[in-house]
């Protein structure tokens, strides 16, 4: 019987707890730092960017398998060191962790990979940045070169959107010094999709396709945020199209890590625009996307805990994942005042009540004070519905938001329809 570890605090992490807890293999799991919503672990007071002390709670610890959640803990080295104490982790190393930590090195690695992206350049100098900008005539995305946790692409529809765009990274310091250096790139139209694998040096074996819904606000409004909600599978695409992502992206990107000397392990998760002329790579992380993975792993068949301890050993190339029938949605509810100024402090009530039929709860941003649950962060919770379609698991989604409340609750209410209108569904 195991023993897991996992690092982290928010939805994603929540789900992973969940999901690992179902394993008839796994004795205790435990999470670093956690937040009380997860009544499935045990939680650890070891905050997640804090590299020395959770590598000094795991060697105290000693589980059997250590999960590392976020990009931050990965970004700074987390599983080098887990890896130097003799604990087993999943999860990238720094040098391979990079095709997040660092837009610019994603670029140029995709590029010796000939994997397609959209035309860009990068800047050191804000007033190089602005000059092309004004060239581009202002329709273009600019991007952070490091992390920024999620909100680090801003999509520009004009002059004066790309100039405050450029002049609020690289002269304000909006994200700080991830935001020194910019990445330029070309505005695209499509769908966009999120592809994950797990991935053990060249051995990549794709989930199913997913999609977040990165804006604030309905219609796709709104500053971009970590993610509103998610829908997964997209049934509505050719199912060549997961062949053709892992053939053309996952399989190349792989191999040119492992041409780096910076071989991965972990999940790889590649955003896409899906264009006319075939996907094209957005964005690059080293870790299971949130809320992705809030939909993904309740519909993952297959033990989750023989799959990653399979990546961990060099078994990867033996696992043929198993996926339930039908769809899940996620609802993300958000504080008043996310992403810039999240108000917490407010009573979250419902969650100690049994939840609608076919639905989850996944808690990210909340914290127990007196007695009682509270909003302690931006995105607060995560609403999952299950259904045997996208419109069903829509409905069991929302339904959980009418018994899971807190003063300020704001939430997207399209979640998934653009897959509804794609198959003609949207009612």
């Amino acid at each position: 019987m195991l023993r897991i570890l996992v690092v982290g605090s928010g939805g994603r992490e929540h789900a992973l707890v969940w999901a690992l807890r179902r394993s008839p293999a796994v004795r205790e799991v435990y999470c670093a730092p956690g937040n009380p919503g997860m009544k499935e672990a045990s939680c650890l007071p070891v905050g997640a960017g804090d590299v020395a002390a959770l590598v000094r709670a795991a060697t105290d610890l000693r589980p059997d398998l250590v999960v590392v959640g976020p990009e931050e803990p990965l970004a700074r080295g987390v599983v080098d060191g887990l890896e130097a104490a003799g604990v087993r982790a999943f999860g990238p190393t720094q040098r391979a962790a990079r095709i997040e930590s660092s837009k610019v090195y994603a670029k140029q690695l995709l590029a010796r990979a000939g994997v397609p992206q959209p035309d860009h350049r990068t800047f050191d100098s804000a007033e190089e940045a602005l000059r092309w900008v004004r060239q581009l005539g202002g329709r273009c995305v600019v991007k952070a070169d490091g992390l920024a946790g999620g909100k680090g692409a801003l999509v520009c529809q004009d002059v004066r959107e790309a100039e405050d765009a450029v002049r609020s990274l690289m002269v304000e310091g909006r994200f700080g010094e991830a935001g020194r250096r910019v990445v330029v790139e070309e505005y695209l139209e499509g769908e966009e999709a999120s592809a994950l694998a797990f991935v053990d040096g060249e051995v990549v074996v794709p989930m199913v396709l997913a999609q977040d819904h990165k804006r604030l606000l309905d219609g796709d409004r709104g500053p971009n945020t970590g993610g509103m909600g998610a829908v997964a599978p997209l049934a509505h695409l050719p199912g060549s199209l997961t062949e053709q992502v892992t053939r053309e992206i996952l399989q190349p990107t792989a191999k040119a890590l492992c041409d780096d000397g910076a071989p991965f392990r972990g999940v790889l998760y590649a955003g896409l625009m899906l264009t006319r002329e075939g996907p094209r790579v957005l964005e690059f992380n080293a870790r299971f996307g949130d809320p992705e993975a809030q939909v993904l792993l309740p519909l993952l068949e297959s033990d989750l805990t023989e799959v990653l301890v399979a990546a961990c050993t060099g078994r990867l190339e033996d696992v043929r994942l198993r996926w339930r029938p039908g769809a899940a949605v996620c609802v993300v509810a958000a504080a008043r005042g996310y992403p810039e100024a999240p108000q917490t402090g407010q009573e979250v009530r419902g969650l100690d009540k049994p939840l609608p039929p076919a639905s989850l709860v996944f808690c990210a941003g909340v914290a127990r004070r007196d007695g009682k649950m509270v909003t302690a962060g931006g995105r607060v919770l995560n609403a999952v519905g299950l259904g045997a379609d996208v419109r069903q698991a829509r409905e069991a989604a929302y339904r959980v938001l009418e018994h899971v409340r807190f003063d300020g609750m704001h939430y997207r209410t399209d979640i998934g329809l653009r897959a509804l209108r794609a198959v003609g569904a949207e009612r």
